[in-house]
């Protein structure tokens, strides 16, 4: 469809591209560089602390948005950028083909999807293009007729106008107002079930039963595929808006009928007040936002205030993410390195290679502290490449002094399975090194298998063939290791520290690793008990045959250095007792 030229309001077509490599955005701008329709003027945005600041006050048309790019969960994240945006249009690009992910995300926000492995320069303009030209004759309707009011839904502008409308009201009476963000729980599932058609059908009955629950003088609106936003005015303290959430709630806990079927759904609601959350509509809808996705951490439909604790943990998460971004380019991050002793010949067999931060203020930062943060960002991916490609520097360097035969041991997130090109970049990293394969390890939990079993069987197969080992973490805190014994190429298991510090205090943590121990050996696989610290402990595990352990008894994680230096004194130790 081609628009009359008087119908649009520029010539020139302004993109913000959200991905954190600069290579994609200059290939994105080459695949836009001979469309003689389009003059691309494009702004590039890499990082999460200054993506709110662009959104909300740079001029754009099209938002390009890269999923990799993301705070922690890409469908959170997408439904902040609609939100975000004022409802110009997102044009998603993914790893996954459209067929297995455009569904989901444009129930999510997003105007379009397109999947990198489909992506050439037709592709990527006819998208652009569409969506501007659908965007410009948007605005031209809007101007002339608006978009009506239907069902109990108001469009997005006019929502936003009449918040903003509200809090002037807010302001001038002197009294509170509160912004409710209510998103349906996993309605991912109920699109499966029903398909899209029935499951916008329930919406509007959810929007209906809501709507009972609030006064004439409120305002509803949906503003996604799962999500209403509700502006509550006249309010004289906090009792009178949980009293409305609570009727909210009892509405969604009665059935709703849908293709002949009864349907519960459960909502998470957040809500954000006027004044102590904020004096504007952007930062109400964002804050609302924020407290709903706390909300979902709660069973069933339940609901979240925002406050300053909240806003104090999402700035400080956001500062945090962007220091971790600057560590890993400025070789911040660091290798340290834990022994495992083999019980057989007391002789170091391998050891595990365990990430440090060093942050040039606040000094070390725990793992326990910054690698939620990595994990949830995605930024866990290209760190456990950089892992990967240390450990084999370090393996290399350990034959070279004279430890031909030590085993380094690297654990594999889970987030790393989202990568489709994991095998293909841990193969060249391998190769580049020049290392002996069958003295690297990788460690994974059940839970990077979840994602995409298929896919994270697969992965595994083709590394094992290549020579690679794998270890099974935290083995017996799970839910399907016995599976997971069966079908993978797993060749050991590592006793959860867990079990081990409960010996001499619980039956069952004995009758437990008795049982992983004689199961493991049962199918040829080897042991590793971690958290050992004690001489008691020591003993039951080799009484039990474990094969090798880890823990404080013997060494803490420790730099390169002082590893090398262990690992003389014990060579030494040994010759002195031959």
């Amino acid at each position: 469809m081609t628009l009359p030229l008087e119908t649009v309001e520029h010539d020139q077509l302004r993109l913000l591209v959200l991905t954190p490599d600069y290579t994609d955005f200059l290939w994105l701008n080459a695949l836009l560089a001979d469309e003689p329709e389009i003059h691309a003027d494009s702004t590039w945005c890499p990082e999460l602390m200054d993506c709110d600041d662009l959104i909300r006050n740079a001029k754009f048309d099209v938002l390009v948005w890269d999923c990799a790019f993301h705070g922690g969960s890409e469908i959170a994240f997408l439904q902040y950028l609609a939100v975000a945006s004022g409802d110009r249009p997102i044009l998603a690009m993914g790893a996954e083909t459209s067929r297995e992910r455009a569904a989901s995300m444009m129930s999510s926000g997003a105007s379009d999807y397109l999947s990198r492995q489909e992506l050439d320069s037709w592709n990527f303009r006819r998208a652009v293009k569409c969506l501007w030209y659908r965007e410009q004759l948007a605005n031209s309707a809007h101007s002339l007729l608006g978009r009506g009011v239907a069902s109990g839904f108001i469009n997005r502008d006019l929502f936003f106008d009449r918040l903003q409308q509200a809090l002037h009201r807010a302001q001038r009476g002197n009294y509170r107002l509160a912004l409710l963000h209510l998103n349906i729980d996993d309605f991912r599932s109920i699109n499966e079930s029903f398909g899209y058609q029935k499951s916008d059908q329930l919406m509007i009955k959810v929007a209906a039963k809501v709507r009972q629950a609030l006064r004439r003088v409120d305002s509803l609106m949906r503003i996604g595929g799962d999500e209403l936003a509700i502006i509550v005015e006249k309010l004289e303290d906090t009792l009178d808006i949980t009293q409305i959430i609570r009727k909210i709630v009892q509405v969604l806990d009665e059935p709703i009928s849908i293709d002949s079927q009864s349907v519960v759904v459960s909502a998470s609601l957040g809500v954000a007040t006027y004044p102590e959350s904020g004096d504007s509509p952007e930062n109400l809808m964002r804050r609302a936002n924020r407290a709903m996705f706390e909300a979902k951490r709660d069973p069933g439909s339940s609901y979240r205030f925002y406050d300053r604790q909240l806003h104090i943990s999402a700035g400080y998460q956001l500062r945090l993410e962007a220091d971790l971004r600057n560590a890993l380019r400025g070789n911040e991050l660091e290798l340290y390195y834990q022994p495992r002793i083999d019980l057989a010949t007391n002789e170091v067999r391998g050891v595990e290679c365990l990430l440090r931060w060093n942050h040039p203020e606040r000094g070390l930062v725990g793992p326990d502290e910054f690698i939620p943060v990595a994990e949830r960002s995605g930024l866990i991916v290209p760190i456990g490449y950089w892992v990967i490609e240390q450990a084999c520097k370090r393996l290399q360097e350990s034959a070279e002094i004279g430890y031909p035969g030590l085993v380094f041991a690297v654990n594999l997130s889970f987030r790393q399975f989202h990568d489709r090109k994991m095998t293909e970049t841990i193969f060249r990293i391998i190769f580049n090194a020049n290392v002996d394969t069958s003295l690297l390890e990788l460690e994974l939990t059940e839970s990077a298998m979840m994602h995409d079993p298929e896919y994270a069987q697969r992965c595994l197969r083709e590394l094992n063939q290549l020579g690679v080992s794998f270890a099974l973490d935290d083995f017996g805190t799970g839910y399907s290791s016995l599976s997971n014994l069966q079908h993978l190429p797993i060749s050991l298991v590592k006793i959860d520290k867990s079990f081990v510090q409960a010996l001499g205090k619980s039956a069952d943590a004995e009758h437990i690793i008795r049982a992983i121990i004689s199961l493991a050996h049962s199918l040829q696989i080897s042991v590793v008990a971690e958290g050992v610290e004690t001489e008691g402990q020591l003993e039951f595990l080799r009484q039990q045959h474990c094969d090798e352990i880890q823990g404080y008894y013997y060494a803490r994680p420790m730099p390169w250095a002082d590893l090398v230096q262990f690992l003389n004194k014990r060579g030494e130790s040994a010759c002195l007792q031959l």
